[in-house]
């Protein structure tokens, strides 16, 4: 059995069974390599070699959770709690209610598609917007799970649609990939060849609005009516938005999330809105929430690296496409569902890219597929699996903000329902617009 699929197998199906997800990417780990013949010191060996691989990101969103705690503490994410209640409990409660649902949906889904671009972030944003909502939704009884998909579709969805920050990322390594693998492209043709994909996963977000349309409770749900007045220096707001200023710039020139983070730090030190005797326990406190992603992209990390050492990936495909006989639609779906299994496992779709290139684009061309079409099979085919995938930022960074009080499982709650409403989609859009449209 290709071991491949004895890896990704093995790790979806204990996460689902709710053991550890870090657990679960070891042991899948090492069912795959030694399906593959690798036997156990080689594949320790190359589950270690790959762990260094995630310790620049497990320390980089360890210091953006301490960043985005401190922020937290300043009080001024409070200030918008404070406003969310002082509409909600004007006259007219029915009504107030549906336009802070509104609001707070808008203002998640704007941060999530900034976050890849005008403050490219990435799921920096989320400890420091989400817990702090929480009040207001458990007040709403607004279901977490779609608060899950929208931040996916908003980070997804940008990336591989909006041609700048992480998106220009994406989509360079969408067009090098597939020039390396023989066919001239440009990195500008990527958000046309993918704008039918990204339809497919708003289509799925629509959905998912309506499944989970119904009142959720959750425990502790009980805040404050009155209005809330909630006093902050000025000084407080402008050392902190210097300090976001200053983060953002040392990221961009830089291109470190940590520097990034550092430099925020550092003048939020300097400047008094982070108290020195405080310091200590608020970034401890940060670090501690982020520390769950950044152990599991460690592990992820190795985990692909003995995914890539197995061999496999290449029989993978080799295989399913062998007894095709020319069959473009049936083609293109197996394509399609490589991609997602090869993104569920290793948990990062800018890393699928290379992988699956090398050996769609030829097969792509010799089914005839145009330019076009093909880049949007190798960008869906990336995509695919990001959302959904245990060991994907795009799901541990919504579990991150939503489980700060224990009531949202990160497999159920938002690794399935992102799967379901944003992956189901995305391959069957991808496909009819490789077929049939492109």
């Amino acid at each position: 059995m290709n071991a491949v699929i004895v890896a990704v197998a093995v790790m979806l199906i204990l996460s689902l069974l709710r053991i550890n997800v870090v657990l679960s990417l070891v042991l899948g780990a090492f069912a795959g390599g030694l399906t593959s013949g690798m036997g156990i010191q080689a594949t320790v060996e190359s589950f270690t070699e790959g762990l260094g691989a995630g310790a620049t990101i497990a320390l980089s969103y360890g210091l953006l959770g301490g960043f985005a705690i401190a922020i937290s503490k300043t009080g001024i994410p409070d200030l918008l709690i404070a406003g969310m209640l002082n509409v909600l409990n004007k006259n007219g409660s029915s009504n107030r209610k549906g336009l802070v649902k509104v609001l707070i949906f808008l203002l998640i889904f704007i941060m999530a598609i900034f976050s890849q671009n005008l403050i490219p972030i990435h799921i920096a944003f989320i400890p420091l917007l989400i817990p702090p909502i929480l009040k207001v939704l458990n007040m709403l009884e607004v279901d977490r799970r779609i608060i899950a998909t929208l931040i996916a579709v908003g980070l997804i969805g940008t990336y591989s649609f909006v041609p700048a920050g992480f998106g220009a990322i994406f989509q360079e390594i969408v067009s090098t990939q597939v020039t390396n693998a023989g066919m001239v492209a440009q990195a500008s043709d990527v958000p046309v060849a993918m704008a039918i994909p990204i339809l497919g996963m708003l289509v799925g977000l629509g959905i998912a609005f309506y499944v989970y349309r119904k009142p959720r409770k959750y425990k502790n749900a009980d805040v404050e009516t009155a209005t809330l007045n909630v006093n902050v220096s000025k000084t407080v707001i402008i050392s902190t938005a210097l300090a976001l200023i200053v983060s953002l710039i040392a990221q961009i020139a830089t291109d470190s999330m940590i520097v990034g983070a550092f430099a925020g730090i550092m003048i939020m030190y300097f400047t008094g809105a982070l108290k020195w005797r405080e310091a200590d326990e608020i970034l401890s406190e940060g670090m501690k929430m982020m520390a769950f992603i950044g152990f599991v992209m460690i592990a992820a990390n190795g985990f692909a690296s003995v995914i890539n050492a197995t061999g496999d990936v290449d029989s993978l495909i080799t295989s399913s496409l062998a007894y095709l006989e020319g069959n473009r639609s049936l083609a293109v779906f197996i394509m399609l569902v490589i991609g997602l299994v090869v993104t569920m496992g290793i948990g990062s779709s800018f890393a699928t890219v290379p992988i699956i290139a090398t050996l769609f684009v030829p097969l792509a061309q010799g089914l005839g597929m145009s330019p076009l079409a093909i880049l949007c099979l190798i960008g869906t085919a990336g995509a695919l699996g990001d959302a959904g995938s245990p060991a994907s930022d795009s799901t541990l960074g919504p579990t991150a903000g939503l489980n700060v009080d224990g009531q949202h499982n990160h497999i159920w709650d938002t690794c399935v329902p992102t799967f379901i409403f944003i992956n189901i989609p995305l391959v069957l859009f991808g496909w009819i617009a490789c077929v049939f449209f492109l």
